[in-house]
């Protein structure tokens, strides 16, 4: 499978339909001497390009810079993985970077255009933590934000409402960590009420624990609803599996049901899920364009499929 995006290195997709086309919200890899480690200094990205397509085997439309490292004045480094979403006739655009104490904080930037330029707003997201924010509006209106990782995004050190740079990932007999989510605000810059943990449970009913590296959740949430049935995907980081748990609420409890995608080529394993034109896809990332360089990356898409009873069906790539 052929990257997308061969001009740039890309990864991290965030996929969405607006206006009839596909948009694609990605982190824009560059090429850096920071030696790589387990918090990731070596994703050093410094700005937001997106991309569209009319088509998904067609040609990809580069708009170029939507939000840059310097147009933000809160943070200072390490624009990681975004996302976007449409309320009205604004699109934002939501984005982790470090603040001026190198914590990772959610901030929110807006614009009249899917392809930006996106305005940021001077402060983070109050109350807002870690990496990899997911917005969804569910069909009522509502919209969430979900977000959270393990290691170089800091989740392990907010345990409470304050943060521990000793904080640790639980081991052992216990649940393991769960990603959080806070309902939006009608203006789509603030959280309604208290940021909650997204309980994933295994099939008996338990919260998944700690040790089982294959199922908990490590980075990269995102939400799609299908049927009515609500799809939490994620990343089990460390073992490279993206799988995914389903529930009949956005805030959980979900239940785990299998794994859509096996390790790829590359460290990391950061993905999407959208319908378009009547078809489901997965977007995801790899390390193919660079032959294995794990913080240069490129971003793929392969055709989704669901079962008659709504398992989501292993992609082969």
């Amino acid at each position: 499978m052929a990257p997308l995006i061969t001009h740039l290195f890309t990864a991290d997709p965030s996929a969405h339909v607006f206006n009839g086309k596909l948009y694609i919200y990605p982190s824009h890899d560059r090429e850096s001497n920071i030696p790589s480690n387990d918090n990731g200094d070596q994703y050093d990205m410094a700005d937001y390009h997106v991309f569209s397509l009319d088509r998904v085997d067609g040609p990809v439309t580069d708009h170029g810079v939507a939000l840059a490292l310097d147009d933000i004045p809160w943070a200072s480094r390490q624009l990681w993985a975004p996302d976007a979403a449409k309320v009205g006739d604004t699109y934002y655009l939501y984005f982790p970077a470090r603040d001026k104490e190198g914590v990772f904080r959610i901030g929110v930037a807006a614009g009249t255009a899917p392809e930006g330029p996106f305005i940021p707003d001077p402060e983070p997201i109050k109350g807002s933590y870690s990496i990899d924010p997911c917005s969804f509006v569910d069909d009522d209106g509502q919209a969430y934000l979900y977000f959270g990782g393990i290691w170089g995004g800091q989740l392990q050190c907010w345990n409470s409402d304050t943060f521990d740079p000793n904080g640790r990932e639980p081991s052992g007999n216990v649940p393991a960590l769960m990603p959080r989510v806070g309902c939006l605000s009608a203006d789509m810059r603030s959280f309604i009420g208290e940021v909650k943990a997204v309980p994933i449970l295994a099939e008996d009913g338990h919260p998944i624990g700690a040790d089982d590296h294959d199922r908990r959740f490590f980075e990269a949430a995102w939400m799609h609803k299908r049927d009515g049935i609500y799809y939490f995907s994620y990343s089990t980081g460390d073992t490279h599996y993206l799988v995914y748990a389903t529930g009949d609420n956005p805030l959980g409890p979900f239940t785990y049901r299998g794994r859509i995608l096996e390790p790829v080529i590359g460290w990391t394993t950061h993905h999407s899920i959208v319908e378009f034109k009547g078809k489901w896809y997965l977007f995801h990332h790899d390390a193919s364009l660079s032959n294995g360089t794990n913080h240069l990356r490129c971003v793929k898409v392969a055709e989704l499929f669901y079962s008659v009873d709504g398992e989501i069906l292993p992609v082969e790539v």
